[in-house]
Formats: C-alpha cells, sequence, structure tokens
C-alpha cells in the first residue's frame, strides 16, 4: 500500500511539473458579433509551433448559470455560430473558447454578456417605388425590413428626404407602414431619400443604420403640361408667321433684296493700272497682262478643193496686238 502511494505522488508531481510546458496560448480578440439578429463568436487564430490548433465553445446564460456545450467542438475555424437555442433576442449570454491540441489545452477566454435586442446591429431596408407612374406632388414609397419582428415587438421607419439640388431643406417623417406616401412635394423635381429602422420592444429601442440615398422624380400636373402643349403650339405659329411674311417680303422686295445682295462692281486690274499711270498706252497695259491671262489652244482643220494646208493652231491665226494695230 506504501509502494502504491509513493508511485502515485510521483505521477502527480510529474504531472504538476509537466502541466506548465502543456499550456497553449489563449485566444484572443474574442467577441460577439451580431447582424439583424444573426450572431456568431469570434476571434483570432493561436499560432503555435507544429501546425494548427482546435478550439471549443461553451456557454450560458443569465437563468443557468452553468456552461454547456454549443455546437462547436473541437473546430478549426475561428468562428462560431449562435444555435437556434441561442436565437432569443432577450437572453443575457456569456460565451467561453480554448484553443486544443491532444492533451495539451489553453485558458478559456470569456466574451462579453451579449443581449441581442440590444446589440445586435440592424442593417438598413430597401427601397424601392411602389408605382409605376409618378404623382405630380407626391412619392409612393415602399420598404422591405431587414428582417420580421416577433410578437411583441415594433418596427418603425423614419425617413429623411430633400430636394436633389439642396440638402439644407431636410425634412423627415416617421411611419410603421411599409406603404406610404411622402406629400406636399413639389412637381417635377427629384427628391432623395433614405430610411434607417428603429426596433421597439418592451426595454429598449434600437436604430438601424441608414439605406443608401435614392432619389425619385415627381410628374408635372395636368395643369402645368397643358401649359407647356398651349406654350408649345404658340411657338410653332409665331414662327409659320414669321416664315409667311419672310416670304411675302422676299417675293415684294426681290428687286431691292437682289441689289443690295449683289457683290460690289470692281474695275478690272488692267483698267486700274492705266487709270493711275496715264501716260502708258492702253495697248501696253494689255501687253503686260497677257501673260497672266489663260489662254485654251484651238486647232482647225480644213478640207475643201483648193485647201492645201495643214492643221493650224490658234496661236497662228489670231493677229498679235501690233499687227491689230497697225490696219487700225
Amino acid at each position: 500500500q506504501g509502494f502504491l502511494l509513493c508511485h502515485f505522488n510521483l505521477i502527480f508531481v510529474s504531472l504538476l511539473i509537466l502541466e506548465p510546458s502543456a499550456r497553449l496560448p489563449a485566444p484572443q480578440g474574442v467577441m460577439v458579433y451580431s447582424y439583424n439578429f444573426r450572431s456568431s463568436l469570434r476571434w483570432s487564430p493561436v499560432e503555435v509551433d507544429g501546425g494548427p490548433l482546435l478550439y471549443t465553445v461553451h456557454f450560458k446564460t443569465a437563468a443557468f448559470n452553468q456552461w454547456d456545450e454549443m455546437n462547436c467542438t473541437r473546430i478549426s475555424g475561428t468562428e462560431c455560430r449562435f444555435p437556434q437555442l441561442l436565437n432569443e433576442r432577450s437572453w443575457t449570454v456569456t460565451l467561453r473558447v480554448r484553443a486544443e491540441r491532444g492533451p495539451a489545452v489553453s485558458d478559456w477566454v470569456q466574451s462579453e454578456p451579449f443581449v441581442a435586442e440590444r446589440n445586435t446591429t440592424i442593417g438598413p431596408p430597401r427601397v424601392s417605388s411602389a408605382a409605376e407612374a409618378a404623382f405630380p406632388h407626391s412619392l409612393l414609397l415602399s420598404i422591405t425590413p431587414p428582417f420580421a419582428p416577433r410578437p411583441g415587438e415594433l418596427l418603425q421607419y423614419r425617413v429623411s428626404y430633400w430636394e436633389n439640388a439642396t440638402r439644407a431643406t431636410r425634412k423627415e417623417l416617421k411611419t410603421s407602414s411599409s406603404l406610404f406616401k411622402i406629400t406636399d412635394l413639389k412637381e417635377s423635381t427629384l427628391y432623395c431619400l433614405e430610411v434607417r429602422v428603429e426596433l421597439q420592444t418592451l426595454y429598449c429601442n434600437i436604430s438601424g443604420l441608414p439605406s443608401a440615398p435614392q432619389c425619385y422624380s415627381t410628374a408635372l400636373s395636368e395643369a402645368t403640361t397643358t401649359g407647356y402643349a398651349i406654350l408649345i403650339f404658340l411657338l410653332i405659329l409665331v414662327i409659320l408667321i414669321f416664315a409667311i411674311v419672310g416670304l411675302f417680303l422676299i417675293q415684294r422686295y426681290h428687286t431691292t433684296i437682289k441689289y443690295w445682295s449683289q457683290a460690289p462692281f470692281r474695275i478690272p486690274s488692267h483698267f486700274e493700272e492705266y487709270l493711275q499711270d496715264p501716260s502708258l498706252t492702253f495697248p501696253e497695259v494689255l501687253e503686260n497682262h497677257v501673260q497672266d491671262d489663260p489662254c485654251d489652244f484651238l486647232s482647225v482643220v480644213c478640207s475643201g478643193e483648193g485647201s492645201q494646208e495643214g492643221p493650224t493652231s490658234a496661236e497662228d491665226k489670231a493677229p498679235s496686238p501690233g499687227s491689230s494695230r497697225e490696219s487700225e
């Protein structure tokens, strides 16, 4: 018996000596994340030599102060989703996690007490226009909530809207209906809006995240549409009247219009040179400009009994300025 007692003491002392070396580092960053009442426990991975570790998660509630296993025992991931049992929004839940590798384990790390109806993040709703055709002085909108309320809970929507041109005239309204109308708006105006959800329970109120701004335009009223049609008709009528009057004036005063629209008369350059220098004789002025004048060559072919001459060019037939002067 004494031998067995001594052997047991040796084993116990050996375990006490080996226990510190068998401890693993504890997980860090343990926190509950909850979005629209879908909750999970997350933590940072423990990095040690020898490969990846496994993790185990326990939970307890304020009503039953006893740790119990979740559906996350010896898992390789760093996230554990809440089971259906813990979906009660008013429960106070505390969780803990530790790292494991074979017989080696880490210390337990607890999260802060979590109450879903106080600590969850409510996302923005989905907003859309509920009318196929726009109204002149109102907008009909439909809201899809991010989750369905439970009995005893009330969802309300806080709507902020403003003209797209300026955000200084921001207005707000509050409604509990998912289909509502914003009235007293300007016609043919672009309005932008954002909506956030407010959850009211027996114990607290939670305000959600606002939706992304969306813009919708109001329509023209019948009176304005009729006024625009009359204005367009009058403009077309005025244009037609001006066109008819213009055609009449053109037909009646076409001679005067033609006179004033003609280009001014200009003296040819050789006459202008002669007038500027009267000492020059007129034929000399012509000779100065002969080279500048374009000349076409013409070949004349004569056929007949007495014709023995071949083709001659227009240059041979054309008299020179000197010969014409002598003939005169």
